[in-house]
Order: structure tokens, then sequence, then C-alpha cells
């Protein structure tokens, strides 16, 4: 798949979720074999980016892969101007989120509550595409509610303005991550529109990757929730994708050792405070099914010094071998 001058290496992108796609999980999940990585969702509103939060979201220094950052607002012109900052930063793609459920999103009119405004949708798409020479990417929902599935429209909108890629997430606003996504509405999208579609929601398999991409007709997949504390599913899903079979699960050696690298990565770059606190929420994702009891993850949570960390791993990982 190609979004204007990048050709992905593989249609296996990650899903932008706060708190999560850090730059630490995005070279993670690239390593992997995702084909792209979108950063954590970046406020339009320009008296936050002077924050450590925004400064570390709009650091990508090293980064390896296609560098694609996602803004969210109301404003056409605050988000153009957050969109001109970071194509300066180092952004090669802007994404515009009009995805996000989340209530204090949603109550600025910003994320999938634009959803209900096709106009301000217009607005804002053609504004930002207007304001960089990069690409300029969507991601949507389906709709507001499952009575209101208008994401043919919005898809039309975003074709005309100048959008090159437009991932779709297979449930309303309403919906939040309740149920089961759906697949039928980005199928129509694929079917209205000429402009490459990813296809995002419950994607936690290799077989449901090669479904959803056969049923919808899209041209890639986004994987979010099903990659926190499994970011190998990018290699389980590539190889069935490319072979048609699933390859040999990691060496469980192997799965520990990208563990501790991860919490090394996070202690280096966010610091030795805060690294630590972040550290805890994966750990306790890649730990879920070997320590169902919590034992070990309730001791983790208390330690605050990187090496503790570290170290508690290591003894674990030796005493369940």
């Amino acid at each position: 798949m190609e979004i204007g001058p990048y050709k992905l290496s593989t249609p296996l992108l990650v899903a932008p979720m706060a708190g999560v796609t850090d730059r630490p999980f995005r070279t993670l999940c690239l390593r992997m074999g995702a084909g792209m990585a979108v950063s954590e969702m970046l406020s339009s509103n320009p008296r936050v980016w002077q924050s450590d939060k925004s400064r570390r979201r709009m650091d990508h220094e090293g980064e390896t892969g296609i560098r694609s950052v996602q803004i969210a607002g109301s404003d056409p012109e605050l988000m153009a101007e957050a969109a001109r900052v970071n194509v300066d930063q180092g952004a090669q793609i802007i994404d515009i989120n009009m995805g996000c459920p989340a209530k204090k999103v949603n109550k600025k009119l910003a994320g999938s509550a634009l959803l209900q405004y096709p106009e301000l949708v217009r607005d804002i798409v053609s504004t930002v595409v207007a304001a960089v020479e990069v690409p300029v990417t969507l991601k949507i929902r389906t709709g507001w509610d499952p009575e209101h599935r208008n994401g043919v429209h919005i898809a039309r909108i975003a074709e005309d303005c100048g959008i090159k890629a437009l991932a779709v997430h297979g449930r309303t606003r309403a919906c939040m991550y309740k149920g089961e996504a759906e697949y039928d509405t980005i199928r129509a999208i694929k079917q209205a529109v000429s402009i490459p579609v990813i296809a995002n929601g419950d994607i936690g398999s290799p077989e449901q990757a090669r479904f959803v991409l056969d049923y919808t007709g899209a041209d890639a997949i986004m994987i979010g929730r099903a990659a926190q504390g499994r970011p190998w599913i990018f290699r389980e899903i590539r190889h069935y994708l490319e072979q048609g079979t699933k390859p040999a699960p990691l060496p469980e050696d192997q799965e520990q050792a990208i563990i501790r690298e991860h919490v090394a990565a996070l202690h280096a770059f966010y610091g030795e405070v805060l690294g630590v606190r972040i550290a805890r929420k994966h750990v306790g994702w890649y730990l879920q099914e070997s320590d169902a009891g919590r034992d070990f993850r309730n001791d983790f949570n208390a330690l605050d010094e990187p090496q503790q960390q570290l170290g508690a791993l290591e003894q674990y990982f030796a005493n369940i071998a």
C-alpha cells in the first residue's frame, strides 16, 4: 500500500493509542513486522505544545520507519498550524483524528464527535491538506451512533478534499469499544472511494486479519489493543498473509528479552521516575496470562527504581522457566 510517496513494506499498521504508541512502542512494533506506526494523538491547542508530554510526542529523533503524526482538534486553522509545526519537527505524514470516542476529547468537539458535522469535517480536512506538502490521512469511525452510520459520506468528503488514505474503526462513537466491530460499513466505504482504506477493530489473530482484508477489500489493516502486551502479533500476521501458514511461536526466552528491552527503552525515553510508572502498565499487559493471579504484577507495581524493575523481571522469568 502507498500513502503519497511512501510505500509500506507490509499492509499492517499500528493504531495510534494515547499513552501507548510512544516512540519505544512504535520502534518495537516496526521491528516485529508492522509496516507503519502512527504516533499518539497530539492536541491542536498550541498552549499545550510546550508541555513535557507534548514534546515527547513530537520527538522523532532517530526514529525508523515512516513518521506519521496524529493531530486532534475542531478548529480548522489551529489544526492546520498543528500540522505545519509537526511537519517542521519531522512528521512525514499528518493523520487527523476523527475516531477517538473518549468523552474528554468529544466534549471539545474533537475526535469522533466531528462525524456529526460533515461540513466542519470538510473545513478541517481541506484546511489541513492545504497547509502542508506531506500526505494527510484521516481516521474515523463508522458514524456517530448505529442509527447514523455516515462513514461512506465522510469518506467521500475526505477523498474530495485530498486525503491520501482513510482508516476506519468498525464501531460508531456510541459503541465505544463494546460489542463486536462490524465490517460491512468498511466494505461499503472501500467500494465508494478510490483512496486506500485501512480496516481497524477487533483484529487479534492472523486468521481474523485475513478475513477482514478479504471481506472488506481493504488495502491494509490497523491493529491497536491486540498489540498491547503482544507486539509480536505483527510478526504472526505478516507471516500468515505472506505464507498462508502460522509461524512457529517465538521462543519464550526471545519474548522475555523483548519485554526486558522494552522496559529498559521506556526508562531511557521517559527518565527514571516516569519511565518506571509507564513500564508498569506494559508489564501488566505482557504478563496477563503467565501471572494470572497478579501476585508478581502487584509486587512489580510497588517498585520505584528502574534496576529494581529489571531485576524483578529477570527473577520472575527464571522462576517460571
